[in-house]
């Protein structure tokens, strides 16, 4: 590849899934740098997974929108990503719509988990939705970011059995295990130079000679 992953996450809550990723580069699986932790909630324990790490986090505000990161919002964090180097973006249980400014700065190079198997379930509370449709399988996606809500390329899926006996809560914890194998192993092809956009399909080239990662 001809550019090292640097990343820069954005977060909302715990960060279990930004953990799985510092996780794998220490374990040296995922040649990548988190370069940035940046959270639209001051007080979020996804700063002190960062900080543990010696990774610079920070609060940004991203007001006054509630649910999408937009106006000077979006332009305050664009400048933050690009400040610290980014050359790459990881929607880690970031509760905001994202806007074209940040599209447009990071072309191609915006991911998002979302905890289902899409196209099915997009929207909140997805593993619920899943139950309650009697589904025998769940899952996660990993995805490219577009400018719908969860409708980019698939990445990489993973799939979890739904059990007679299971609750919202036991299905999201076994789908969150899920989570934290399938983001690595998407970062891993990515930082690879692998994936190609062909329509709606991510296409993973396995020639030797695939060096540039798209965007770079």
């Amino acid at each position: 590849m001809g550019q090292k992953l640097r990343i820069g996450i954005l977060g909302s809550g715990s960060g279990s899934n930004a953990q799985s990723i510092i996780d794998a580069i220490e374990a040296g699986s995922l040649d990548a740098e988190v370069v940035c932790v940046l959270t639209d909630v001051e007080d979020a324990h996804i700063l002190a997974r960062a900080a543990a790490h010696g990774i610079p986090a920070e609060f940004i505000s991203a007001a006054p929108y509630k649910t999408k990161l937009d106006g000077e919002g979006e332009r305050r964090y664009i400048e933050a990503l690009q400040a610290h180097g980014a050359n790459c973006v990881v929607l880690a249980g970031f509760m905001r719509i994202v806007k074209p400014g940040l599209l447009r700065a990071f072309p191609q190079r915006i991911l998002n988990i979302h905890p289902a198997l899409l196209p099915a379930f997009s929207g909140m509370a997805s593993w619920k939705q899943a139950l309650d449709y009697g589904c025998r399988v769940a899952g996660c996606t990993v995805h490219f970011v577009d400018e719908g809500t969860d409708t980019g390329p698939i990445i990489v899926q993973r799939c979890v059995p739904v059990e007679e006996d299971d609750t919202p809560k036991t299905l999201h914890a076994r789908i969150q295990v899920e989570e934290h194998q399938a983001y690595p192993e998407a970062l891993r092809l990515l930082a690879s130079g692998r994936l190609r956009v062909v329509g709606r399909r991510v296409v993973v080239d396995s020639s030797e000679d695939a060096t540039e990662v798209p965007g770079t």
